[in-house]
């Protein structure tokens, strides 16, 4: 029988021809990819796995000679830099000629470009080795979704001018994105906090080069400089002052008279303050609260999935809220600066959500558990604030609940 093949042997023998590459790009990205697998099957804390992982390959590999495993050495050393026992790697007597140009290389440019209404936004950073021997210039292109909270994607490649010309035209083409220069500091601090929680998730998004990439991203992310203050600048939600401030200044708004929020009988003002409390419980749920942040995404996402696991709504609330939607995002965007083309975009997606908002009202089927409890509770005529029949409704449903929740 044949010994038992270790990790570490599956790296090294994937890595058998590492040292017969062109250059250090290569071996990095080659390196990076070997280690994407690692980052990919880690149930948690992915970026601790990868440094653990190449912590113990090399100390278990810490006697073998051969320039594959000499080499790889060397390229994972570059990339985590911060793994036990990576700064005692030095390249051996036959290293091939770009050893020592791994991750020496210097930032030669940096932008940012998204859509105007805040939902995504990239980053695109270019370097170039130190010693033209290590290999091509290249860019690091990482995508931040403002929505779900993480970094999305990552991609090492080039060249840098084709792909920097490209991202340029499709922006001067498309008038809802913009295109600026970056501070290199700033894009540290957003793309490294954004994927520090990508790196938390315990399923990561389907397609690009994540995985694949991502050593190499945080070594390229490394050699940007850093920004306390950029740090300082995350949103925080609204406290409850601030909250009666900001509805108060929109009721006054021209946007609630246009939706004619401002005229409302008095038996709706509880319905609409309470759609008004729901549209920023919302906001607050994101990475970076933004009250004023709504798009045609944004909108779906509360419109047609958060606000019915998240909220119980009579019908009184249910057919007010897309009109109180409607005047929010149109009172949101002039407040923002956005054109009348995107603040038109985001009005006529509401417009076009309403009637399957309406019908998962009436359905009830996005309810959590915990919502179609309190919906039937409501339904059956009990008062919440009854302690007495509240407790007897539990029991009468304790089964039924019991059901539900399994």
């Amino acid at each position: 029988m044949g010994t038992a093949q270790t990790p570490y042997d599956a790296v090294l023998h994937a890595a058998r021809d590492v040292a017969e590459l062109d250059n250090a790009l290569d071996a990095e990205r080659l390196g990076a990819a070997l280690l994407g697998s690692v980052y990919a099957v880690a149930e948690t804390r992915r970026d601790d796995a990868v440094r653990a992982f190449v912590s113990d390959f090399l100390a278990a590999t810490s006697r073998r000679r051969a320039a594959a495993a000499t080499t790889i050495r060397s390229v994972f050393a570059a990339l985590v830099p911060d793994a036990a026992g990576a700064d005692r790697v030095r390249p051996a007597a036959a290293a091939p000629a770009w050893s020592g140009q791994l991750g020496r290389v210097h930032l030669t440019g940096c932008w940012a470009y998204g859509d105007v209404f805040g939902d995504q936004t990239s980053y695109l950073a270019t370097f170039a080795y130190d010693d033209p021997t290590g290999g091509p210039e290249h860019a690091l292109v990482a995508l931040v979704d403002h929505n779900i909270g993480i970094t999305k994607d990552i991609f090492v490649g080039g060249p840098p001018a084709r792909v920097l010309d490209q991202i340029r035209q499709m922006c001067a083409e498309d008038e809802l994105t913009w295109f600026r220069d970056e501070a290199p500091a700033a894009m540290h601090t957003e793309v490294s906090r954004h994927l520090a929680i990508t790196d938390e998730l315990s399923e990561l998004p389907g397609e690009g080069s994540l995985a694949t990439d991502r050593a190499l991203v945080g070594a390229r992310l490394a050699l940007l400089p850093t920004s306390r203050a950029a740090g300082d600048q995350r949103a925080e939600p609204l406290t409850a002052a601030e909250r009666t401030d900001l509805v108060r200044r929109f009721l006054a708004a021209p946007e609630a008279t246009q939706f004619g929020l401002d005229s409302l009988d008095d038996d709706q003002l509880a319905s609409l303050h309470f759609c008004l409390g729901l549209l920023l419980d919302h906001t607050a749920t994101f990475t970076d609260p933004d009250p004023l942040r709504w798009s045609p995404t944004v909108a779906g996402l509360f419109l047609l999935d958060w606000v019915h696991r998240r909220a119980v709504l009579d019908m009184d609330d249910a057919a007010l809220l897309p009109r109180v939607l409607r005047g929010w995002a149109a009172y949101a965007g002039r407040k923002r600066g956005l054109s009348a083309a995107a603040a038109a975009r985001v009005d006529a997606a509401v417009d076009e959500m309403v009637p399957e908002f309406a019908r998962l009202y009436s359905t009830g089927e996005r309810r959590s558990p915990a919502t179609a409890a309190v919906a039937q509770l409501l339904a059956d005529g009990v008062d919440p604030d009854d302690p007495a029949a509240l407790d007897a409704w539990i029991e009468e449903n304790r089964h039924h609940l019991t059901d539900e929740g399994s």
